[in-house]
């Protein structure tokens, strides 16, 4: 099972789809073990983006991520970073395929609605800067349906 950073950004919750993207991942069968609706204070905005420091978009991206609030989660489930990303689509939603949040929800190619990690590494960077509590473990009912665990089935 792996843990991933996802952000509804500004734009996602300026336009009230914040349920709407929630819902596509539980749907799916992600756990969310962790939530926070957050303003990013700008040295969390600085450091989360700090790879695109020398990027002409960087003080753009920091504005814009800092501008509203945010819904912070963190989703478990097998392989959820890959099957997160798949979801999302295209970074640009111009580009992003229909069936896919931003082929579905976004056109723009500057306010793309959802950040997710793109890695194990940046999964477990990104969540201790969001979630530096850690995060909830519990069990879910419907785990051995999800997962075609037929042992569990009883």
């Amino acid at each position: 099972m792996q843990t991933s950073l996802i952000l509804i950004k500004p734009d996602g919750v300026q336009r009230r789809l914040t349920g709407r993207i929630l819902s596509r991942f539980e749907e799916k069968g992600l756990q969310i073990v962790g939530a926070r609706f957050m303003k990013i204070p700008l040295e969390l905005a600085e450091t989360h983006y700090e790879a695109h420091k020398e990027r002409p978009f960087y003080p753009g991206l920091v504005q814009y991520m800092t501008s509203s609030p945010v819904l912070a989660l963190a989703l478990r489930g097998k392989s959820s970073i890959a099957v997160i990303r798949k979801m999302l689509g295209a970074t640009f939603g111009s580009q992003a395929d229909p069936g896919t949040i931003r082929g579905d929800f976004a056109i723009s190619d500057g306010y793309n609605l959802v950040h997710a990690s793109d890695s194990p590494e940046a999964a477990e960077k990104e969540l201790g800067l969001f979630f530096p509590e850690g995060t909830v473990d519990y069990g879910m009912a419907d785990t051995p349906w999800v997962y075609d665990v037929e042992s569990d089935l009883g």
